[in-house]
């Protein structure tokens, strides 16, 4: 349809310009810079799987990447909750002056890219079907994060600086021990976990209600092209 096609452009462009503008016009004065925020990291997801979605929609390929895709989803739901439960618990813990930033940068990282990413997931691309898959890059992914900042990031960046320890990205982690970093870091995979099944239990919902008719987009549905 012209209709999805043209919406699927703007989810990508947005998310091209919002990737283009992360890595030129970004403050590098700390090791990595916009790189260290598992907002950037879901950015750049929300990147690829729209890439990925352009791809399908113009017949250049027909890999799914169904778990990738609900992999971004469930990122991009933990990267809001987190962000604005935080900021409007303490802003100071997420960011550095307590100040919510840039209106246009901060409102799509947190509300409108997500948000235009969960439309395409659930409504048009119909994710959510290979759960396995999605668990494997969903804990792939958040493993790699954590381990990104305990043992890359926190060594090198000096700020921001906590009463336990300096350089981890949000601010609240480097006053927390390293024990309750871990608990920390425990409850994310199992809200992960949790986020994908209601996830793909809404899903299931939006097939069972709005089932698609049989016809060239099926065979771009079928789940044995997922990944």
């Amino acid at each position: 349809m012209r209709a999805v096609k043209i919406y699927r452009w703007i989810v990508f462009l947005l998310a091209a310009g919002y990737c283009l503008r992360m890595i030129f016009l970004s403050d590098y004065s700390n090791f990595s810079g916009p790189f260290r925020f598992l907002t950037v990291w879901a950015l750049f997801c929300s990147f690829f799987a729209a890439s990925r979605m352009m791809a399908l929609e113009e017949g250049r390929s027909t890999r799914r990447w169904d778990g990738f895709v609900s992999m971004t989803a469930v990122v991009n739901a933990m990267v809001v909750y987190l962000y604005w439960s935080l900021f409007l618990n303490d802003p100071a813990s997420v960011t550095r002056d307590g100040q919510l930033g840039e209106p246009y940068l901060e409102l799509y990282l947190h509300g409108l890219g997500p948000l235009l990413q969960w439309i395409d997931a659930t409504f048009i691309h119909r994710a959510f079907r290979r759960l396995k898959a999605a668990f494997l890059w969903l804990f792939g992914l958040i493993s790699l994060y954590i381990l990104w900042i305990e043992f890359v990031i926190q060594p090198l960046a000096a700020a921001p600086r906590g009463t336990v320890t300096n350089g981890l990205p949000y601010p609240f982690l480097n006053s927390l021990l390293p024990a309750d970093r871990v608990a920390t870091y425990g409850t994310y995979f199992v809200a992960a976990a949790v986020l994908l099944l209601v996830f793909a239990g809404f899903a299931w919902g939006v097939r069972r209600m709005f089932p698609r008719p049989e016809g060239p987009q099926a065979l771009r549905d079928n789940p044995s092209n997922a990944a």
